[in-house]
């Protein structure tokens, strides 16, 4: 009986799924364990996140053309750079000046260009 019983149980391959559950509860208190360990641990941070201060990114695009209106009654000019970047097509500003010269120095320093190739891209349009 013994042999008959032996050799069902292996034609069945049940000597290898029988103890499968038995080694899956182990796997399983054992990571358990393990994980309940590493949360329970305190861990200092060295740098804290400040949630005040402003990130400021810079952008290497190619400049195609830059359109500056310039509003006299309101003193402001209103710029539209067009790139060659597929994903930035266009960016507009709103500069609180009226003036060239600072308009240039501006959008030099927003968008990271010399100010003569600014001078060479940029054509005004003045509003009254």
């Amino acid at each position: 009986m013994r042999h008959i019983s032996k050799r069902w149980l292996q034609g069945l391959g049940l000597e290898f799924w029988l103890p499968l559950p038995v080694v899956a509860i182990a796997f399983w208190f054992g990571c358990s364990f393990l994980a309940a360990g590493q949360l329970s641990q305190s861990y200092s941070t060295e740098k804290k996140l400040q949630s005040d201060t402003q990130l400021e990114a810079r952008l290497s695009v190619n400049v195609l053309l830059i359109n500056a209106t310039v509003n006299r009654t309101q003193k402001i000019t209103q710029v539209e750079v067009e790139t060659a970047d597929p994903i930035l097509k266009r960016l507009e500003l709103e500069l609180p000046t009226i003036e060239f010269s600072q308009i240039e120095v501006t959008i030099a320093q927003e968008l990271g260009l010399p100010r003569e190739d600014v001078r060479k891209l940029v054509r005004y349009e003045i509003v009254n």
